[in-house]
């Protein structure tokens, strides 16, 4: 009891910490990181109030697992390959001349072993991915040339992460007991991989594809902490790093349907592990070293700074970058990285270097962050010409012009007339068999909820011109609508209408088009049948219009006075003399639904506002 007692006391302080500090810090322009940094920082090594600081961070760990996860989701093989050049060219160049520079530099400062000095070189030469993509964001600048070349600097670094977390256990000693020799840990590295490749690609789709189809939400997100979770721990079994496992997973499951769900459900999980990471790290900080090293401090912080802005500097101006846009790009990246603690913490518990050291550097790194808006405002004074900025609405891999939400018949029809005018349209929908068909037959669609704010992010809402809400049902569209209006109020909602009662209240929400399902192909079908019983196609055509003015001014009234309003505009059958009829067995329920689904006369004719 008094264990469970301990443990509930030391997450209550975690979760008030992180709810003070992060807000705060945000307020203040300089990021929840590091009020992350600071909350753990005053709760352990200042007041004391909590001890284990590196049990917990052994724990919390699992937030850099899940982040690798979704960088891997992000990283589609297709996306990878249209910017190859700049990831793979720039952003190799930029991480390897500054991971040497900086190695070089700590080994000229007294760095025991070369080691440790490449440790430390690589883990300076990352940049906050966090830090400067909020920059770009608070400015309004992401889709800038300069913000593209700096997004592509950023991709490469989190990929780099990767390798340099699996060269730790190459670089430290390795231990008295193992028994094998390298070349069989290689072997079991790599049947290690090729498992996880098999894996993905003939049982994870496989698999959700059936947990789909049950509905079972829970279901779901248990299975994709199963598939992050057991990646990892399959990875370290074989001497590599869970983080490592976790992104080979995530980019075997990219071109997956079941990627904006997934990113969606592992979101919450990887916030606040990630909060409970960067918390362990103030926790773990030695204040003593700090204090006997400020010297250090002080000197090291500006020399990493400038280092960095020069290489990367000359390295966009090597990418035929102007000069204005490489100051950009050099003083928006000069600091180090989140990332940098993860190598840092996983150096330290290799033996590649001592805590001490690592207390050090995550303090180097972190002053380097807080400094980063000053730094970025900086850029305005080393300009040499009054260019305006170039801004391109798109990149590649950003999104999509249309974000389309349910593709049944209504929307499979719309996407048509987007695709073929070349616009590139990203489709969800919540339907695992309706995925499946739409697969058959070449259709790439992403399985989802549109009721939930995460997916919709995932899935580029931020990014898309238009949301076009297709689903079926009346409640389903409404809650999206709703959604829609209140987080991303500027997105130009396009809706499908369920019938004319639904029309009505999307036009009262304020949505930007709606159209119901059945009415124009109701007015058509009336045309064609004009025409064939020998009425000329241009009659056909002019009551058809009339048909269209009288249900709109309809409408319109309808809106004013009530449902009731207009049914003067209605077009009756002749009155005739009534026959009597024998009784009629009433027909099954399924099928009067289905007739008004279809825009049924049955209610028209009775009077009723809700037919089409």
């Amino acid at each position: 009891m008094a264990n469970t007692h301990a443990l509930f006391s030391e997450a209550l302080l975690l979760l008030g910490g992180a709810v003070l500090a992060a807000p705060i810090f945000k307020r203040l322009g300089l990021g929840t990181i590091l009020g992350y940094l600071a909350a753990g920082l005053v709760i352990g090594p200042i007041l004391n109030y909590i001890r284990d600081g590196e049990e917990i961070l052994g724990v919390a760990e699992l937030g850099i697992v899940f982040l690798l996860f979704l960088i891997g989701l992000e990283l589609q093989p297709s996306r990878l390959w249209q910017m190859r050049r700049e990831i793979f060219g720039l952003g190799s160049l930029q991480v390897v001349a500054t991971g040497i520079t900086l190695a070089a530099l700590a080994l000229l400062l007294g760095v025991e072993g070369w080691q440790a000095a490449l440790i430390i070189g690589f883990g300076l030469a990352l940049s906050s991915t966090a830090f400067a993509l909020q920059i770009l964001d608070e400015k309004g600048e992401t889709n800038t040339r300069y913000g593209q070349r700096s997004f592509s600097l950023l991709l490469f670094q989190d990929l780099a992460i990767v390798p340099l977390l699996a060269l730790i256990p190459l670089l430290a000693k390795q231990a008295p007991e193992d028994t094998t020799t390298a070349f069989q840990d290689f072997l079991v590295a790599i049947a290690a991989i090729l498992s996880m490749l098999a894996i993905g690609r003939y049982v994870l789709n496989p698999l959700f594809q059936i947990i789909a189809r049950t509905g079972a939400r829970e279901a779901m997100i248990a299975a994709a902490l199963f598939v992050v979770l057991g990646s990892a721990t399959l990875l370290q079994y074989a001497g590599l790093s869970m983080a490592m496992g976790a992104f080979l997973a995530g980019v075997l499951l990219s071109e997956s349907s079941y990627r904006h769900e997934l990113e969606a459900d592992i979101e919450p999980f990887r916030g606040i592990l990630l909060a409970l990471f960067f918390m362990a790290v103030g926790l773990s900080l030695d204040i003593d070293v700090v204090f006997r090293n400020y010297q250090i401090i002080l000197i090291a912080v500006p020399a990493l700074m400038l280092v960095k802005a020069i290489v990367i500097y000359l390295i966009c101006r090597l990418g035929h970058s102007p000069h204005n846009d490489a100051v950009r790009v050099a003083l928006l990246l000069l600091q180090g990285g989140e990332f940098g603690f993860v190598l840092f913490t996983a150096a330290s518990a290799a033996g590649i270097f001592s805590s001490a050291v690592a207390s050090l550097l995550v303090v180097i790194v972190t002053v380097s962050m807080a400094l980063t808006p000053i730094a970025s405002l900086l850029s305005r004074y080393l300009m040499t010409e009054d260019a305006r900025e170039e801004i391109e609405e798109d990149f590649e891999g950003a999104g999509s012009d249309v974000l389309m939400i349910g593709f049944s018949r209504f929307g499979q029809i719309a996407s048509q007339i987007l695709l073929a005018s070349g616009r590139d349209v990203t489709v969800i929908d919540y339907s695992a068999d309706r995925i499946r068909q739409a697969a058959s037959f070449g259709f790439r669609i992403y399985f989802g909820d549109g009721t939930r704010k995460e997916v919709l992010r995932t899935a580029g809402i931020e990014r898309a011109k238009i949301v076009a809400v297709c689903t079926h049902k009346a409640d389903i569209t409404d809650k999206i609508v709703d959604l829609v209006q209140s987080e991303y109020p500027n997105a130009r909602v396009f809706v499908r209408s369920y019938d004319r009662i639904h029309t009505l209240s999307l036009r009262a929400r304020g949505v930007d088009f709606e159209v119901r399902e059945t009415l124009e192909s109701g007015l058509l079908f009336g045309r064609k049948a004009l025409e064939e019983l020998g009425m000329s196609d241009e009659e056909a055509l002019a009551i058809t219009n009339d048909i269209r003015r009288r249900d709109e001014a309809r409408l319109a009234l309808q809106a004013a006075e009530g449902l009731a309003a207009g049914r003067d505009m209605l077009h009756s059958r002749p009155v005739r003399p009534v026959r009597p009829e024998p009784l009629i067995k009433p027909r099954h329920t399924e099928q009067v639904e289905e007739d008004e689904d279809e825009g049924g006369i049955g209610a028209l004719a009775a009077g009723q506002p809700t037919a089409d």
